[in-house]
């Protein structure tokens, strides 16, 4: 009898061991399920997606130069990795298994570099993610700030125009029905508008990104500062359920408190969290020193002066597309936190939409936003007394008897009254 209580005994305890310790050789090893790279001008970004989080090491390695990644416990699930090397930082890759458990990736680099890496939890979409930064050295350049002491022919200082194009890289932003990303619109938006400011006498533009990579929200108003910005315009294309709602809004930052505005808030929130997917760490949106130095009134001046650009930007909108929201509306948004240059948030379109997706994806259709944009910022600039009414042109046809010539023109005050040479000239629709 005690023979047989034994075996039981025995039995039970061998098929509770088997029991308690399939989990754990099951969910043993991470999977590795997919790897990215994104290109930005100071730092290549090495993304590894995982079912979980892992440990592990990243390092040096010389003659070659090269930076090892290597994760624990983990498996690699892509047959082939498909990045687009090389690129300036990472000539190639190679990776295998260096220990049973350790997947190790080889980056192969142009000349030493320095890293910086750290997991990222799940978010909307997005697994986990191991985010590898490899950072360049790179060639000494003039700082932004030395273009703001920069005159025009006529010795006036040049107007500099932070343009910001919202997510990019590993932020996709809002995705319309068809495919097309709200990153994609937001930077041809955005260099359409560089173009166009850059081809005005005594402007300039300073994008925050120029590519498709991310930049940090703290980043994007950092870059605005540096380069001395006398206003910033962040650019971005809205998504909501209902596939019918169409049109454009702007939005200003609410200065304290919470957002009595349910719609701003949430879009806030939204346009927040980018950072969260981007990959980049939490930033308070008040910089305690910088509000000491500006002062209630001076906050209170630039607040003023956003929303008076922000009323010109609709009503210039309203010339080339629907508008959402006839007024603008405020909420705490961190890419407007340069509480010294007046900032505004432009959702250009609702990409949900897919009629409105597919007019988002014409370049035409950019570029008449880039020049509504354009022409707000001059209007607004002009009221704050920054520019001259000799900056302002107009596209007109002059009649010089043997042919007509398409060209654009200085013109006053009154742009609908020209003249060249003492002929009339016809303004272009």
């Amino acid at each position: 009898m005690i023979g047989w209580f034994k075996i039981v005994i025995s039995t039970l305890s061998l098929f509770c061991l088997m029991v308690f310790s399939m989990p754990s050789a099951i969910a043993r090893d991470a999977a590795i399920l997919d790897v990215r790279l994104w290109t930005a001008p100071d730092h290549t970004r090495v993304v590894f997606d995982l079912n979980k989080s892992v440990q592990y090491r990243v390092f040096p390695l010389s003659n070659p130069d090269r930076i090892v990644v290597d994760l624990f416990k983990s498996d690699l699930k892509v047959d082939r990795l498909k990045l687009p090397l090389p690129d300036p930082a990472i000539t190639k890759v190679r990776y295998g298994k260096h220990e049973p458990s350790t997947s190790r990736f080889v980056f192969v680099t142009k000349e030493a570099l320095t890293s910086e890496s750290f997991l990222l939890n799940p978010s909307k979409d997005k697994p986990y993610r191991l985010v590898v930064d490899f950072k360049r050295k790179l060639k000494q350049q003039p700082k932004e700030k030395d273009v703001t002491v920069t005159k025009d022919v006529r010795g006036k200082k040049t107007i500099i125009i932070a343009i910001d194009a919202g997510h990019g890289g590993e932020d996709p932003g809002a995705i319309g029905r068809n495919g097309l990303k709200e990153k994609t619109v937001t930077l041809a938006v955005a260099k359409a508008l560089e173009n166009a400011v850059n081809g005005r006498a005594g402007m300039r533009a300073v994008l925050t990104r120029k590519g498709d990579y991310y930049v940090s929200l703290k980043g994007r108003v950092k870059r605005a500062r540096d380069a001395h910005a006398d206003m910033m315009i962040s650019i971005h294309a809205d998504a909501v359920k209902q596939r019918y709602v169409e049109g454009a809004s702007v939005y200003t930052l609410s200065d304290r408190g919470a957002t009595p505005d349910k719609v701003a808030a949430a879009l806030a929130a939204k346009e927040n969290a980018a950072d969260e997917v981007g990959g980049a760490g939490p930033f308070a949106m008040d910089d305690p020193l910088l509000n000491m130095i500006l002062g209630d009134m001076a906050k209170k001046d630039s607040l003023i002066s956003a929303e008076i650009l922000a009323k010109q930007v609709l009503k210039d909108l309203a010339t080339v597309g629907p508008i959402k929201y006839e007024h603008p509306k405020k909420a705490r948004f961190v890419v407007l936190g340069a509480l010294e240059v007046p900032s505004v948030l432009v959702e250009v379109d609702f990409i949900s939409n897919p009629n409105r997706e597919k007019v988002l994806n014409n370049k035409r259709h950019q570029e008449k936003l880039a020049a509504a944009l354009l022409s707000a910022s001059e209007n607004y600039l002009r009221r704050q007394g920054l520019l001259d009414s000799e900056n302002r042109r107009a596209d007109v046809e002059v009649d010089l008897g043997h042919e007509t010539v398409k060209m654009e023109f200085p013109c006053a005050n009154d742009c609908q009254r020209v003249s060249l040479l003492g002929k009339p000239v016809s303004l272009l629709p």
